[in-house]
């Protein structure tokens, strides 16, 4: 009996330790593992465990291939942060995070879990999944489903493994992206990365730190534009998914070949599989771009070639900009066409086998068919160019272009056609559909006079009435408008509804007070429903407002071409007699200041959300700077114009006071200071003086407020009497900057995004105007973890003991127009 018994016990004494450890796939809060230990995926594809790479010394936790190329990393958790000895210990926490403790307990690593686990639920385990990725489990026992809390894929390394998103989370601002390694043996955030932009239509960026090195064009339907090696296939098939809550792409394997994609330490973007013959990998594919063309090497409508030499040609019907440049081999200032006008719209020329062009300056339609996307470039004077965003089934969607067109290349065998806006001189055997033929004779017959351009324009208007009272209310404007440029500044009117001043009161509820919003410098705005149900916000010149026609007409002309997600939209006017209205989208939750200097609301706006709001701001600006069809000059960039949808995007709004520049001299001077006071620089207080550098410092106002939730203006302090700007620069040269950051954003801060919104604002606010960065530089210095430069001290600091400029007791405060609050 005795003999006998032994089996049992045995069997008894292994199922129980079995019991205690667990699948030899997962950890939970009970088992935590230490440096030698490793835990594998069921299908023993991947290993997870401390590691030391290359010749290096120090300690990682790392993913690793185990069946096939043992050894060969895949993803590292703490890149950044290394353990000098064999002390580390991998635990799932109580509450659901996973870390990484040294040998003291010091917490080296963190999986900062944002998702909520279960009531009262304790029980978390994370797996390591066959698939390379590590997840965190809460197995409520409460629960039949499992809630996934934390996974390795959100945040990829250098390796794009199959089932990897590769794009950005819309709802929480997450963007997955590959960095490389530093080097072979230092898996720490190299100078490399690659990212999915989503400005525009979504196309792919390799990036230098933050100069931009090569793009991948937009998606096809079937593969990216410009490369050829990413088409269907009996290997892996790819996915591009646009909605409101994701933008990714993402491959998966159809078949038994193990393949992966790698950002190398030295900037190539491999496509790599694993030959089972030959126990090696092969290079499939190099996707990064080729050194012969880098990006935009040939400015704009310009082509390049790895065929040819000199590399750079120009687009069909175009010529060099300044032909001894592209002689001495600088094709940087691209190529040129007649400039298109009201006399000779011209049609569009077909090209093909091209790589398309940047898209970061474009918008997009699903369900427009190509005929439709023509009227649609053809009506808008902005429009470069248009072309079929899928080219599947014949083609169908629409993709616009509204910038200069920029890093085409050619390539054959690319299937995909760009229409490109030409005059009708230009247009050689291109793509001219039968209504640009019909509309060029039109256009010539009706040349022979404006009055007849007028005439046609009025017959031609399927509501006659409405059309000769729209175009009495464009004869009204001209009065106001530089008689130079009228003819530029009117077009626009073209494209803008006008709204009769019956539907728009018949939407407010006449007005009611019930509906009012907001007030402004101009006057109050309302809510308002149209006909069709679309929300809109309306705003109504006051009878006792200082501005007036100027301004109304200035709004007109700032914002009616702009086409940006992060300015607001204007949907409509109307002149009636003495009343003047503006219609725009409706922002759900108004506007920015609503919420950062309020005590209650203040808490729902998280860090994560204010970051996004500083980075769309400084798109939104840079945009007006550098990239719409003229240069804008906001002049009164503060928090209560920055508008919030109901995602909490921020859409700059009330361009009233905007200047419009064409050219590149963005500098004036003017006797009537503008603005709101504790938002405008010295040079323009004082002196008049304003150019984009004025915008610049409002953005840094802007920045500092939305860090610390306190007004500059209104700011106060029992050790000193400085605005905010002041207080930043003592707490900055005490290397206290963290201090300034509101209280309510402790637990949702990230420590490292704070500081550089804080250094990257005192940039902006620095007393002299030529310090001040440009907002293409604020933009990268925010998005990039390079060093940065140091500030100056800032304008209106009234501390003598700091040296310096005081400029603040130069300062005539009745100077300075004071707008209403919104």
């Amino acid at each position: 009996m005795e003999y006998h018994s032994i089996p049992l016990l045995l069997f008894t004494t292994l199922f129980l330790l079995v019991s205690e450890c667990g699948a030899l796939d997962t950890i939970s809060t009970k088992k935590a593992i230490k440096d030698g230990e490793t835990i594998v995926s069921h299908g023993e594809m991947y290993e997870l465990g401390f590691f030391s790479p290359g010749k290096s010394k120090n300690r990682y936790l790392g993913i690793w291939y185990k069946k096939i190329s043992t050894g060969t990393v895949v993803w590292v958790a703490n890149r950044d942060t290394p353990i000098n000895d064999a002390s580390g210990t991998l635990k799932v926490c109580r509450d659901g995070n996973l870390v990484i403790l040294s040998g003291d307990n010091t917490v080296i690593w963190s999986s900062n879990s944002t998702v909520s686990a279960s009531v009262g639920s304790n029980d978390f385990v994370a797996q390591l999944l066959d698939t390379g990725n590590l997840v965190v489990w809460d197995e409520n026992r409460n629960s039949t489903n499992k809630n996934l809390l934390w996974e390795s894929f959100d945040y990829p390394g250098d390796t794009l493994l199959p089932g990897m998103k590769f794009g950005k989370d819309l709802v929480t601002g997450l963007q997955k992206s590959l960095t490389s390694w530093k080097s072979p043996d230092d898996p720490s955030c190299g100078l490399y990365n690659h990212i999915l932009d989503t400005n525009g239509y979504p196309q792919a960026f390799g990036r230098h730190g933050s100069v931009l090195l090569s793009r991948l064009g937009p998606w096809t339907g079937v593969s990216f534009s410009g490369f050829a090696t990413e088409i269907p296939n009996h290997i892996s098939s790819t996915e591009f998914v646009i909605s409101e809550k994701e933008i990714y792409v993402k491959y998966e394997l159809i078949s038994s070949v193990v393949e992966r994609r790698v950002l190398t330490w030295d900037g190539k973007l491999m496509i790599l599989r694993w030959i089972d013959q030959k126990r090696e990998w092969i290079v499939y594919a190099d996707t990064g771009g080729d050194s012969s063309c880098p990006f935009e090497l040939c400015g704009s409508y310009g082509l390049c070639s790895i065929n040819k030499h000199p590399p750079c040609s120009c687009m069909q019907g175009f010529e060099p900009k300044f032909p001894q440049e592209w002689k001495a081999s600088d094709w940087s200032s691209g190529c040129q066409h007649k400039p298109l006008d009201s006399m000779n719209r011209g049609g569009f020329q077909k090209i093909s086998g091209i790589k398309l062009p940047d898209t970061r300056f474009s918008s997009y339609n699903h369900s427009m068919t190509l005929g439709e996307c023509e009227m649609t470039c053809r009506r808008n004077i902005s429009c470069t160019a248009y072309a079929n965003l899928d080219i599947r089934n014949g083609g169908s969607g629409c993709l616009l272009w509204f910038k200069q067109l920029m890093d085409a290349r050619e390539y054959e065998g690319e299937d995909h056609n760009i229409y490109i806006k030409m005059v009708a001189s230009e247009l050689a055997g291109g793509h001219q559909s039968d209504s640009d033929k019909w509309k060029r004779v039109l256009t010539t017959i009706l040349s022979i006079s404006s009055a007849a351009l007028v005439l046609f324009a009025v017959a031609s208007a399927c509501r006659k009435k409405k059309r000769r009272l729209h175009m009495k209310k464009k004869e009204d404007l001209e009065g106001a408008f530089d008689k130079k440029n009228t003819s530029v500044q009117m077009n626009f009117l073209d494209d803008i509804p006008f709204i009769c001043l019956y539907k728009i009161a018949k939407a407010t509820d006449n007005f009611s007070v019930s509906n009012k919003i907001g007030e402004g410098g101009f006057g109050p705005v309302y809510k308002g429903v149209l006909e069709d149900g679309q929300e809109v916000a309306v705003k109504r010149l006051s009878s006792t407002s200082q501005q007036g026609l100027d301004e109304f007409r200035n709004e007109l002309v700032s914002i009616a071409k702009l086409q940006h997600r992060n300015l607001v939209k204007l949907l409509g006017y109307c002149i009636d007699g003495n009343e003047m209205v503006l219609i725009y989208e409706y922002m759900a939750n108004k506007s920015l200041d609503s919420f950062i200097f309020d005590e209650t609301r203040s808490s729902m706006l998280d860090w994560p959300q204010r970051f996004q709001i500083i980075l769309g701001m400084a798109r939104g600006i840079l945009y007006l700077h550098q990239d719409s069809r003229f240069q804008i000059i906001h002049r009164d960039l503060k928090a209560g114009n920055i508008l919030l949808d109901s995602d909490m995007n921020p859409k700059i709004s009330d361009f009233g006071l905007a200047r419009t520049f064409v050219g590149h001299d963005t500098t004036a001077k003017t006797k009537k200071v503008v603005g709101t006071y504790g938002y405008i620089p010295p040079e323009y207080a004082v002196h008049g003086r304003f150019s984009i550098k004025s915008d610049v410092f409002s953005f840094g106002v802007m920045v500092l407020e939305i860090v610390s939730g306190k007004k500059n203006r209104e700011f106060s302090h029992e050790d000193h009497n400085d605005n905010l700007l002041g207080h930043t620069w003592r707490l900055y040269k005490e290397n206290k900057s963290i201090q300034l950051m509101n209280a309510c954003l402790r637990a949702s801060c990230v420590d490292s995004e704070v500081l550089r919104s804080i250094h990257v604002g005192l940039l902006c606010v620095q007393h002299h105007a030529k310090d001040r960065p440009s907002m293409l530089s604020v933009l990268l210095m925010l998005l990039s973890e390079g060093v940065l430069p140091e500030p100056k001290q800032p304008a209106f600091f009234t501390d003598e003991n700091y040296g310096e400029i005081n400029c603040a007791s130069s300062l005539d405060e009745n100077m300075i127009t004071r707008l209403y609050p919104r």
